[in-house]
C-alpha cells in the first residue's frame, strides 16, 4: 500500500470516528435532555406523592383514632351488656323461687281445703243424711203399714207380681 493510500485510510477512519463522536455527543444531549423532562416529571410526581402520602397518614391517624374509640365503646357496651344480664339473672331467679314458694303454699292451702271439705262432707252424711234416711225409711215403713191396713181389697197376682219385678 501506498502512503498515499494509507493517509486517504486514516482520514477515512478519523472522519468516521469524529461522525462516531459527534453522534455520541448528540445522543448524549437527547439522554440529557430526555433525563431533565423525567426529572420534572419526577419532582411534580413526588410532590404528589407526598401530599398523597400525608393524606394517608392523616387518614390512617383518624381511622385508628376512630376504632379505637369504637372498640373502647364496644369494650363498655359489653361490659354493661354482662352487668345486665348477670342482674335480670338474679332477678328471675329470685322471682322462680319466690313463684316455687308460693306455689308449695298455694298446694298446702289447697290440700287443707280439700281435707276440710271431705270432713264437713262426712259430717253432712252422717249427721244429717242418715238420719233423713232413717227417717225416710220409717215413714215408708209406716205409709206401707197403714195402706196395707186400710186397704179393703186383697192384691191379684198381676199386682203383686209386678210390686215384686220393680224390686228384682
Amino acid at each position: 500500500m501506498s502512503t498515499d493510500a494509507l493517509l486517504y485510510v486514516m482520514a477515512g477512519a478519523v472522519v468516521v470516528s469524529a461522525l462516531a463522536l459527534i453522534l455520541q455527543a448528540l445522543m448524549l444531549v437527547g439522554v440529557y435532555k430526555s433525563t431533565k423532562a423525567l426529572r420534572e416529571t419526577a419532582t411534580r410526581t413526588a410532590g404528589q406523592v407526598e401530599s398523597l402520602v400525608e393524606s394517608l397518614q392523616r387518614s390512617q391517624e383518624q381511622t385508628r383514632k376512630q376504632i379505637s374509640e369504637v372498640a373502647t365503646k364496644a369494650g363498655e357496651v359489653l361490659d354493661l351488656a354482662h352487668k345486665q344480664l348477670i342482674r335480670i339473672d338474679d332477678v328471675l331467679g329470685d322471682a322462680v323461687g319466690r313463684a316455687r314458694i308460693q306455689m308449695d303454699r298455694v298446694e298446702l292451702i289447697l290440700d287443707d281445703s280439700i281435707g276440710k271439705l271431705q270432713e264437713t262432707t262426712a259430717l253432712l252424711q252422717k249427721g244429717i243424711l242418715r238420719p233423713v234416711r232413717e227417717i225416710n225409711g220409717v215413714a215408708a215403713g209406716v205409709q206401707a203399714a197403714l195402706s196395707f191396713l186400710f186397704r179393703s181389697q186383697r192384691m191379684t197376682v198381676e199386682q203383686a207380681t209386678h210390686d215384686e219385678e220393680m224390686f228384682i
